[in-house]
């Protein structure tokens, strides 16, 4: 696997919303990719997608990974195939991106651990997107510089619209707040060691039995305490907003792809309707950058198919397990310790 590399042919496994998009990206908008092949257990829709960019529908995820032509894998099925999925890309020696989250349990998580250590190379990008947004980043310069002093606090809105069908408590930190667990590791280059949940009146406009909104408070081991509101039917619109407050000063992240229109004496401003909207040109970088790191890799045999800042199985699986205590704390009510195993010097460098 060396010599230049003009394409990287890519194999995605789950033509859903986010791996629909994924595939379109890949064959429209970013540079130095072709989608070779795809999988979805809806077979049609499979079928329908790989038509529209020129790709081959096939009848497994296991025949897309091991096809010698396919480069590397982009995982975007359910979250609950998502551990076997990489597992068998890992198992091939090849580089994938798996959406978040790297796997929905915290053994699954370290099995895919141990796998790539194993094979004694990293192979594996989790999609935590936000870490290639342009607000995000910034709020990461501030951190890096010390434009604000020493970090003490931050706190963090996380709202949909709506959930989905079958969308239950444990995802609101599962599949929601997992994107403030990873963010704040990264901003702040610290682990989180503790989590409470913050029990608060439910909207009477959620669906039975599902507890919403919810406060999440989570700890770093320095003591920096960040509280996160997910409410994932607040039915205005999707909205993301972060605030980190240091010693000198504070930063904040409010509607960044949003204008405010002055007119007839009232200020009014668009909130955007989803994740996809809000976090187009995130998707774009991370996807590139990844297809980037991947050619590079190929082309020399050196490196690593990973991209800069990228989230790597360890910060998957960290962000697992703070999602994991958060589950527990809503369940008994109390305090619950991250229990992370000791990272591996193969793990060694950043967050």
């Amino acid at each position: 696997m060396s010599g230049a590399r003009d394409m990287v042919s890519v194999g995605v496994i789950g033509t859903g919303s986010i791996g629909t998009d994924h595939v379109h990206r890949l064959a429209s908008a970013i540079a130095g990719a072709r989608v070779h092949s795809v999988f979805d257990v809806d077979s049609p829709r499979a079928a329908a997608v790989a038509g529209e960019v020129g790709a081959v529908a096939r009848p497994s995820a296991r025949e897309v990974i091991d096809d010698p032509a396919v480069d590397a894998v982009l995982v975007a099925s359910a979250d609950d195939s998502h551990a076997e999925m990489v597992l068998a890309s890992i198992d091939a020696g090849k580089p994938v991106f798996c959406e978040k989250p790297l796997a929905p349990t915290v053994p699954e998580s370290l099995e895919i651990l141990a796998a790539e250590e194993a094979a004694g190379r990293m192979l594996v990008q989790v999609g935590f997107m936000r870490r290639y947004d342009e607000g995000f980043r910034s709020l990461k310069s501030a951190v890096g510089t010390g434009a604000i002093g020493q970090p003490v606090t931050s706190h963090c809105v996380h709202r949909n619209a709506s959930s989905p069908p079958g969308f239950t408590s444990a995802m609101s930190f599962t599949s929601s707040v997992v994107h403030e667990i990873d963010a704040m590791r990264w901003l702040l280059s610290e682990e989180i060691v503790a989590v409470t949940v913050v029990r608060t009146r439910t909207s009477p406009l959620v669906p039975e039995g599902l507890r919403d909104p919810q406060i999440v408070l989570l700890e770093t081991e320095s003591g920096i305490v960040i509280d996160a509101e997910v409410f994932v039917n607040c039915r205005y619109g999707y909205d993301v907003r972060a605030e980190l407050v240091g010693s000198l000063g504070a930063i904040s992240l409010d509607h960044p792809s949003s204008s405010t229109l002055v007119l007839d004496g009232a200020r009014r401003q668009v909130v955007v309707a989803d994740w996809r909207d809000r976090f187009a040109s995130a998707y774009q970088v991370e996807i590139q950058q990844w297809v980037s790191a991947v050619r590079a890799h190929l082309s020399t045999g050196e490196g690593r198919p990973v991209a800069e800042d990228a989230a790597t199985a360890w910060d998957g699986y960290a962000a697992t397990a703070v999602a994991d205590a958060a589950i527990a704390a809503l369940e008994t009510g109390e305090c619950q310790p991250v229990g992370l195993e000791r990272r591996p010097v193969f793990y060694a460098a950043g967050l």
